[in-house]
């Protein structure tokens, strides 16, 4: 499937330079953004390094300036709000009457227009197009009132609608804070002289790290020498963990909210062959966010799995390529079909998701080429509908394959032998989590935001994000 995320975000205070810690990070995040990366140091004053393209392509070359810094933050970006160029590249440095501020982001601001508008209207002037501007300029305006740091986040949480979690730099302080329904996963742990906070747990671990917790929903905390300190947590009884994190977007070593990935998504080919046995001769996963699902369908189901589809892990992901036609190139480049495993066979193909629907054909059409008697799919999440507002690329639901389509037409328009969908009961229970504590937006059209009148959580609309 092809899906973009929303970015990957770190922040390390360490009694020793960082720069190499840093690179180490970003690199466990790339799979969350491969159109920008970012540092930032602080060293008396911020230093910044950014560019297109990897973290190997875009932070390769550094002056001698940066081989001190002990406190920091990275980025690494795939484009929601505002279009792939540099002039959008994280992090983003804006000057205060209490020093500088730089920001990295991971998410998506619903009332971001609302509030740009507003604030141009007022006088300001912006010099990229994010939402993450807005955000970073915001707290700026609160700290020239005088009011603390991070009385002058929670002042801007405040007036945020929709998903982020957010480290910044102030000064030579590392700042970390996450929005009040926990949309995006946000975690801190302890390295050998220092502490970090990132986007996913593995990347605490593959810097050599111990993970602590996870940010709460809504909590602001501030990372310095002495530790880490909890200010301010912004109370709200609703929480909306995004259910694609599970699925599709993290690590399959990461731990997002105290829940393996790699287990909701082992549980998640249970529920598959529960819910939709055939027979086949073997089970194949579409790598690589397919091979826990395809694991665990195996299990379920006594059917041999095999890889029978090898990865070029050289190449993008799909659903991070920012044009359609780099996507069709980037699918048949990415997967090739073992032959002797496939001829002759009926195939389970395993995937996370579809979206639409252009990777799932293509590799039904491979896999026959390669001789499968049968192909039948089965997805580990149930159809997507409707957009996501939230920091998922969804542009258009014209876009999508399921709306409007029943199965069997599904079914035909990628040319499988049959497609099933793990239900949303299914998926729920996989993840181990209530399903009113889950975002599922973009498979039952309902979100999770805040909406005025008699209406309650989770019954937001469409119409709710035309701002």
């Amino acid at each position: 499937m092809p899906l973009k995320e929303a970015c990957g975000v770190l922040g390390i205070v360490n009694k020793f330079p960082i720069l190499n810690l840093l690179q180490v990070g970003l690199r466990a995040l790339q799979h969350r953004g491969q159109e920008s990366a970012g540092i930032t140091l602080s060293d008396n004053e911020h230093i910044t390094q950014k560019g297109m393209g990897l973290v190997s392509e875009a932070l390769s070359d550094f002056g001698s300036e940066f081989e001190k810094g002990t406190v920091g933050i990275g980025h690494v970006r795939y484009s929601t709000a505002g279009g792939s160029s540099m002039k959008n590249a994280q992090p983003m440095t804006v000057s205060t009457v209490s020093g500088e501020l730089s920001i990295g982001h991971n998410g998506n601001i619903a009332n971001q227009d609302k509030l740009r508008h507003e604030k141009e209207n007022a006088g300001w002037a912006f010099m990229s197009d994010t939402d993450s501007e807005i955000i970073v300029r915001m707290i700026a305006n609160y700290l020239s009132k005088k009011y603390s740091i991070t009385k002058s986040i929670q002042l801007t949480m405040e007036n945020l609608v929709g998903s982020y979690s957010i480290v910044l730099l102030h000064n030579d302080e590392v700042l970390a804070f996450r929005d009040p329904l926990g949309i995006k996963p946000l975690c801190v742990g302890q390295i050998e002289e220092g502490f970090v906070v990132a986007s996913e747990s593995s990347a605490i671990e593959i810097m050599g790290g111990n993970v602590i917790r996870d940010v709460e929903p809504g909590e602001i905390i501030s990372i310095d020498s002495n530790g880490i300190n909890s200010h301010s947590i912004s109370k709200s009884e609703d929480k909306a963990f995004c259910m694609f994190e599970y699925v599709y977007f993290a690590r399959p070593d990461a731990k997002i909210d105290g829940i393996l990935t790699y287990s909701v998504r082992q549980r998640i080919g249970h529920k598959l062959w529960e819910e939709a046995p055939l027979e086949a001769d073997i089970v194949v996963p579409v790598p690589d966010s397919g091979i826990a699902c395809a694991l665990g369908f195996s299990e379920a189901s006594g059917i041999v799995y095999r890889e029978g589809l090898i990865k070029n892990r050289y190449v993008h992901r799909s659903f991070i390529q920012p044009g359609n036609e780099q996507r069709k190139a980037t699918i048949n480049e990415k997967l090739n079909p073992v032959k002797e495993l496939v001829e002759g066979k009926k195939v389970v193909l395993v995937d996370d998701s579809i979206v639409r629907g252009n990777t799932s054909k293509r590799i039904v059409k491979r896999v026959r080429d390669a001789g499968a008697t049968e192909v039948h799919l089965r997805i580990g999440c149930p159809p997507i509908i409707s957009p996501c507002f939230l920091g998922i690329d969804m542009p258009s639901r014209e876009e999508f394959i399921a709306p409007n389509r029943t199965i069997e037409e599904i079914k035909n328009e990628i040319g499988a032998d049959s497609v099933a969908y793990v239900s949303i009961p299914g998926l729920v229970d996989s993840i181990g989590k209530e399903e009113k504590d889950l975002c599922l937006g973009c498979i039952t059209e309902n979100y999770p935001l805040p909406i005025e009148g008699e209406r309650q959580r989770g019954q937001a609309t469409l119409e709710d994000f035309e701002i």
